[in-house]
């Protein structure tokens, strides 16, 4: 199920090194951006991306990504067009995973089973819905796994022993566990802190853990690197869309900068030691 997900991450454990996941927001600050900043990540070391589709109330984020959100919508994003962006990305990429990030309501408006059909055609691999709850979660992802698409869900600092069965029951593809309690872009992760916490994961779901919500520089990146099986970052890419805006710089550019230096952090450590 989900190959390219699996296969990437097999292909890293062989190479003894963890993925560089990179997190964008569909639309921002236009389609055709947001395109050429998606079609460069592959070049500039990200093993998987993470594409938010815009919602109105993102609850989950912090306030670089509520902007990135805002921007989107203001341009026109909607899920209709991220799907758009993502088959134009395979047209050009059949190997990077792409993993859509957001929220249900607009999944919800569209149907389960269309949204499935629609995703798997253009090309996604899994999906994240940071305001599903597992128990509530079981028609989305039967039509997810009629089209082989991974239900990815979140584990927290406060997923206990109790809970944690059902966060992973029908996860697949990996486990995204979020290293701070609050929302994306504000307090930073410690690996030392959140080791003990992957390790229980991995054990419990048999799935690679991936850590995100708190990496912000390429010294952070590589710290826990070391300790999980992938590194998510995102508040900080999307925020230097709002610098070049601000600047009338090209976001393309310094995006993938950015995106470069975090990658190159990632694969220079050993994850489980150095």
């Amino acid at each position: 199920m989900t190959r390219r997900i699996d296969t990437t991450f097999a292909g890293l454990k062989a190479q003894g090194r963890s993925a560089f996941i990179a997190y964008i927001m569909a639309g921002d600050p236009d389609a055709e951006t947001a395109f050429t900043i998606m079609k460069g990540l592959p070049a500039a070391g990200a093993d998987i991306i993470e594409l938010g589709f815009p919602f109105s109330d993102p609850m989950a984020e912090g306030p670089p990504i509520q902007r990135a959100a805002q921007r989107a919508l203001k341009a026109g994003m909607t899920l209709s067009g991220t799907l758009d962006l993502v088959r134009r990305f395979r047209e050009i990429d059949n190997a990077t995973p792409i993993v859509l990030m957001g929220y249900l309501n607009p999944i919800l408006n569209r149907g389960f089973e269309t949204f499935a059909r629609d995703a798997r055609a253009a090309g996604v691999d899994g999906l994240i819905v940071v305001d599903c709850p597992p128990e509530e979660a079981d028609p989305l992802v039967d039509a997810l796994d009629a089209e082989q698409i991974s239900m990815i869900r979140l584990a927290t600092p406060t997923t206990d022993d109790a809970r944690l069965p059902a966060v992973i029951r029908r996860t697949s593809g990996f486990v995204y566990y979020v290293s701070v309690a609050g929302v994306t872009g504000v307090k930073e992760a410690d690996a030392d802190a959140v080791a003990p916490a992957v390790a229980r994961i991995r054990k419990a779901s048999g799935l690679p853990v991936v850590v995100g919500f708190g990496v912000k520089t390429p010294e952070r990146a590589a710290s826990v690197a070391r300790i999980a099986d992938g590194v998510v970052v995102g508040s900080v890419l999307v925020d230097e869309v709002a610098s070049a805006i601000a600047q009338s710089c090209d976001p393309v550019s310094k995006v993938l900068e950015r995106a470069a230096a975090l990658s190159e952090a990632v694969a220079s450590v050993r994850a489980d030691g150095p």
